[in-house]
């Protein structure tokens, strides 16, 4: 049976009542690996402190009345600050009270829509780290070819990541116990293009960062795909896969739409029917997460 931790969704507290009615998880509904990726609270508010394991024990036989040295696994300390996720946002009182369900209504829908935009920005840092002021991403972390698996496209390229989720690996940070803070919708006068105007400025505001875990391989990188000879297929996941240890495999695939296609396409193309295949869903097992938060215009990886 699979290792059933919590996801973000669940940790997540929301503390504002415009949003109250709201399941969390429909606010992940652009962010598929946000709302299936492990999260836990920092260790301290703000800072995560964890143990990365670097070395396994030395162990082994000894013979009678004689001994062997004892070892240790080796741990290194890491330490992450974490990262100001922000999705505030003003509306201009004259479109809010223009709104048929009131300004409420229309303060309630931006809150949903400004999270919904927010988990999808933190789906694209988690993979690619874009944003200068937010955390590393695995794209920052696996950035050489020695570290990934090397599809050797030029242009138009994209990556394909393999995960292993959980406590000692890959996980989302929530700071503050996992409290994401709404606060008050307050009119404020604000500057526009000509002049300024009166709006109702709300700010959300939570704290996040990313663990990459205990393992040395929590995480494999498929990277160069292009979209001519150097397409995702099977050989490249298997490849990948055999950078885990049996006993830890990876929990999840993370890819987009196009290399979701291109490995439909290599299944078609070596079944025994020629049949189309079906969308892809898993590997040994291992569930297959698309989403549009890895691009096909990434800087190729040397």
């Amino acid at each position: 049976m699979a290792d059933d931790y919590m996801a973000l969704a669940d940790l997540t507290i929301i503390n504002d009542n415009n949003v109250a009615d709201i399941d969390v998880r429909d606010l992940f509904d652009r962010a598929p690996l946000m709302a299936a990726l492990n999260a836990v609270t920092a260790s301290n508010g703000t800072v995560h402190k964890y143990f990365k394991t670097t070395g396994a024990p030395v162990v082994g036989f000894r013979d009678y009345n004689d001994g062997r040295e004892h070892d240790s696994t080796v741990r290194t300390a890491v330490t992450i600050d974490l990262k100001v996720f922000d999705c505030s946002f003003t509306v201009d009182t004259a479109v809010a009270r223009s709104y048929k369900g009131g300004e409420e209504a229309l303060i309630r829908l931006e809150a949903i829509e400004a999270l919904r935009a927010g988990f999808f920005k933190l789906e694209q840092q988690v993979l690619n780290g874009t944003e200068a002021a937010g955390f590393d991403g695995l794209a920052d972390i696996y950035n050489t070819a020695a570290e990934c698996i090397n599809s050797g496209g030029s242009t138009a390229l994209s990556s394909v990541y393999l995960i292993r989720s959980g406590l000692n690996d890959v996980s989302i940070v929530a700071g503050n116990s996992g409290q994401l803070t709404i606060g008050e919708s307050v009119l404020q006068r604000v500057p526009g293009a000509t002049g300024h105007y009166m709006a109702y400025v709300t700010e959300i505001m939570a704290l996040y960062g990313l663990q990459i875990g205990s393992q040395e391989k929590s995480a494999i990188r498929i990277c160069n795909i292009d979209n001519g000879s150097n397409k995702l297929d099977d050989d490249l996941l298997y490849e990948a896969l055999a950078e885990f240890e049996s006993g830890s495999p990876p929990t999840h695939i993370v890819m987009n739409r196009r290399s979701a296609q291109q490995l439909r396409q290599s299944r078609t193309a070596t079944n025994a029917t020629g049949a189309p295949a079906p969308i892809p869903v898993e590997l040994e097992g291992i569930p297959i997460v698309i989403t549009d938060a890895i691009g096909n215009a990434e800087t190729a990886v040397t």
